[in-house]
């Protein structure tokens, strides 16, 4: 089965489906891998490097498309494309179906199995496969190299001989993939990063990168489905916007991502609050494919704007087109695995993320895919209050009462040391005294401080301690055999307890903030 990667049609985009890594991966699959001449050029893979890899180069721009059975695209193919592909064959690509309804008619006549890669469910299984987080992590972190190449100062703060510059501030509105790439590297280059998302179980996230978490005192929770935002209410928006206008006017870069699928981006930056920002700042709208979050944005488009710099650019991920590629080739990698080898290649609907990603099968439209119905546990009825018996009313006896089982312990303990020698006596009192002064001392250490095993592990070494002390005792131990002993059993426990607590402070290291 041959595998066909043709280049990239659109003149913005430098990205190719797969690096040459992939291919050996492809390869173990029973694949044979075609790429177009000079389709990685841009990427900084040349036509040697996949010959290395075991592809097979090919001049022909339409022997790609026609002698292919699954072809592997980034952008949708163009129309003229849709009609060189051969009829059967099986394209992957980023589909967008809501406003590609020409070009699926045109598959639709050849036949084509359809899988996009943007509809993927947003599922655990499916994580490896999503190529749009994929693509916003490498976005994200894009939007804040090109706004500090806009920006005239340094996003870190320093102290020099000719003069204090003070840290950037940033705002980054939305905490989702490519929200918190940015967080990270404008945390990375030193500057102080303020975040706001409408889902407040994002909060943790942005606090373990170095972000500060802006929050309104608002009860409404925005996490929707697929892992993306939903709509706000009425009052909810007015009181961010609110929060936005208050930012605006002390940050220095502002980094939105605020997109709902299928409907036009949010707009959350008016053209007063740019006018409200410092002369030099910067915004970059993430969300410019969808119209943008500011007001004044210009998809794909670079303007100055009131002094503010505002970036539109909907091709951050092709700006790094060799990690993107990478990236996006370790997806198409795990998708055509679910697929199955070579020889048993088969679009199985029965699986959850094939059936979410398939777009057309064999030419007929399958999107949007049915709603995968989660399986919930049977809430467990309440159990009703059992009535208390008349003999526990009124303080009746019970066999399990801990006064009895006390008295019955002390009996036993009684009976075996009434006709006991005087060392079976002090051993008994010993191993009594140890059990609760290890329990004591041990147990009741903060829980912080050391993991469940360790905790049981140091208890036993503390009984271990007590025990040994008491026989190692006397004008010369280390004369008796029983001391000796007893001392090695000592350092031992000893040891045991100070790695445990060890191991446990770097255990604690590894979450600590540096």
């Amino acid at each position: 089965m041959i595998i066909c990667i043709p280049e990239e049609s659109e003149p913005s985009e430098k990205r190719i489906a797969i690096s040459p890594e992939n291919v050996a991966a492809f390869a173990k699959l029973g694949y044979a891998v075609r790429v177009e001449a000079g389709a990685g050029e841009s990427a900084n893979f040349p036509d040697s490097i996949y010959e290395s890899a075991g592809a097979t180069i090919v001049s022909d721009r339409e022997e790609i498309w026609s002698q292919t059975d699954l072809l592997l695209k980034i952008d949708p193919p163009t129309m003229e494309e849709a009609t060189m592909i051969r009829e059967g064959a099986t394209l992957i690509s980023f589909a967008y179906p809501a406003r590609n309804e020409d070009l699926l008619k045109v598959l639709g006549e050849r036949k084509i199995n359809f899988l996009g890669m943007d509809c993927v469910p947003r599922i655990s299984r499916a994580q490896s496969m999503d190529a749009l987080s994929s693509m916003a992590n490498v976005a994200g972190y894009r939007a804040v190299v090109e706004a500090a190449h806009q920006f005239g100062r340094f996003f870190t703060g320093q102290i020099t001989a000719a003069g204090k510059v003070p840290p950037a501030k940033i705002l980054v509105i939305g905490a989702g993939v490519a929200g918190l790439a940015a967080i990270g590297a404008a945390r990375n280059m030193g500057a102080v990063v303020r975040a706001f998302d409408t889902r407040p179980a994002v909060k943790d996230e942005v606090k373990s990168l170095g972000g500060e978490f802006l929050e309104l005192d608002f009860e409404e929770d925005g996490a929707g489905s697929g892992g993306y935002a939903k709509v706000m209410s009425k009052e909810f928006i007015e009181a961010e916007m609110k929060l936005f206008a208050e930012q605006a006017e002390d940050v220095d870069v502002i980094i939105t991502t605020a997109m709902i699928p299928g409907k036009k981006s949010p707009v959350l930056i008016t053209e007063d609050m740019v006018k409200s920002m410092k002369s030099g700042s910067v915004i970059v709208d993430l969300a410019a494919e969808g119209g943008g979050n500011c007001e004044l944005t210009e998809p794909g488009e670079s303007k100055v704007v009131h002094g503010v710099n505002i970036l539109g650019y909907t091709d951050l991920p092709s700006r790094l087109p060799t990690q993107s590629s990478r990236l996006y080739g370790n997806n198409l990698v795990k998708l055509v695995n679910l697929l199955g080898k070579a020889d048993e290649f088969s679009i199985n609907q029965e699986d959850d993320v094939i059936r979410g990603a398939l777009v057309l099968d064999e030419g007929i439209l399958s999107w949007p895919p049915p709603k995968v119905e989660v399986s919930q546990q049977p809430t467990d009825p309440k159990k009703e209050s059992q009535p208390v018996s008349e003999e526990k009313e009124a303080g009746g006896f019970s066999i399990f009462s801990p006064g009895l089982m006390l008295a019955l312990l002390s009996a036993l303990l009684l009976t075996l040391g009434w006709k006991g020698d005087n060392e079976f006596l002090d051993q008994l009192t010993v191993l009594v005294l140890s059990c609760f002064v290890g329990y004591m001392v041990v147990w009741n250490v903060t829980p912080a401080l050391h993991t469940p095993l360790m905790s049981v592990t140091n208890a036993i070494s503390g009984i271990i301690i007590i025990g040994g002390l008491v026989f190692s005792t006397g004008p010369e131990p280390w004369a008796d055999p029983k001391g000796i002993l007893a001392g090695v059993a000592i350092l031992f426990a000893t040891i045991n307890i100070f790695g445990g607590f060890f191991v446990s402070h770097r255990m604690l290291r590894m979450f600590r903030k540096k």
